[in-house]
This record gives structure tokens, C-alpha cells and sequence, in this order.
């Protein structure tokens, strides 16, 4: 399986963007989707999952309220919409993709698969 995700940007606080995570190959293994961040001079962080069938949503403190993630199963995509975005949020995001069929989904190392990241930058 290859990610591939996309979408992020350049914008100012208060505004909105949508990132999408595609996935190619053995697209069916995936149990669960999420998305990590790594912000400067940060360890990466956890942001968001879900799980195939659309449950077991769950985000991180820092985002709930904020951000929205979704995947769509005939697309084989996983998309993050981020609302409200302040500078803290400034990171390179990660999107994931696991095969593990039950878990916390919380932690990296649940993830068999991981896009390239895309730069998210937020300025006050």
C-alpha cells in the first residue's frame, strides 16, 4: 500500500484546509486511517483516526472541535478537514494507514503504512 497525501498550505490563523490521503495497492488491508503530526523541534503527535467502517473516531484534545476526518471507501481516500487553525498547529501532518484489525490506534507504531507528509503553516 502507497499513500500519497496532499493539501497542505500556506494560510493564516482562523482559516480552513482540507488535507486528502490516497491510498494504491493492497488498499483492502486497511483497517483503520489516521493522521500524525510533526511540528519544529517536536516529537510527532497523534491528530486523528477513524476506522474503515467510518466508527471508532477519536482526536486528539488539541483538535476536537476543530478538525473533521472522513474516508471514503470506494475512493480509497482519507481526508482531514482542519477548521479554525491557529499557529500551533503549523506541522508537517502525516497520514497513516493500519492493518491491525483492532487496537488503541493512538500510537505510531499501530500503522503499517505512511504517506510523505505535507506541510501545513499557519501564521498569526
Amino acid at each position: 500500500v502507497q499513500l500519497q497525501a496532499s493539501g497542505g498550505g500556506l494560510v493564516q490563523a482562523g482559516d480552513s484546509l482540507r488535507l486528502s490521503c490516497a491510498a494504491s495497492g493492497r488498499t483492502p488491508s486497511i483497517n483503520a486511517w489516521a493522521w500524525f503530526r510533526q511540528g519544529p523541534g517536536e516529537e510527532r503527535e497523534f491528530v486523528a483516526h477513524i476506522r474503515w467502517r467510518g466508527d471508532r473516531i477519536r482526536y486528539t484534545d488539541s483538535v476536537q472541535g476543530r478538525f473533521t476526518i472522513s474516508r471514503d471507501t470506494s475512493k480509497n481516500t482519507a481526508e482531514l478537514q482542519m477548521n479554525s487553525l491557529t499557529p500551533s498547529d503549523t506541522a508537517i501532518y502525516y497520514c497513516a494507514a493500519s492493518r491491525r484489525s483492532s487496537g488503541n490506534y493512538a500510537m505510531s507504531w499501530e500503522y503499517d503504512y505512511w504517506g510523505q507528509g505535507t506541510l501545513v503553516t499557519v501564521s498569526s
